[in-house]
């Protein structure tokens, strides 16, 4: 079954909440039922914190390689710069994600606003 698979109204909406809530919310279920059970620094839930985290550097990386919409008008020293700067003043914040955050979106939008 693909998006294209039926030509009605109401099957993009029955695809993405089959394909999209069903598929991530069996895990998260699955997830609140065995984290009282697994110890914290176990081999399991280190793998899986790595794959998590590792997902998103993924997302974040491809965002920056192959941005879409507004991002994509901006150079791509401009999202390196403000991603990498994002990251110092996190590490300097004391591991502050809103800190990283916060830096990295002001300079991409002081980057647009300069023509970036």
């Amino acid at each position: 079954m693909t998006f294209d698979a039926i030509d009605s109204w109401w099957w993009p909406f029955l695809y993405i909440l089959v394909a999209g809530w069903l598929a991530t919310d069996g895990w998260r279920f699955l997830g609140v039922a065995f984290s009282g059970r697994i110890s914290e620094q176990s081999d399991a839930i280190v793998l899986v914190r790595c794959i998590a985290t590792a997902l998103v550097a993924g997302v974040i990386g491809n965002l920056i390689v192959f941005p879409g919409g507004a991002l994509a008008e901006t150079s791509v020293l401009l999202r390196i710069g403000a991603a990498a700067a994002g990251f110092v003043c996190y590490l300097l914040a004391r591991r502050r994600v809103i800190v990283g955050i916060l830096v990295a979106e002001a300079i991409l939008g002081a980057g647009l606003m300069l023509g970036g």
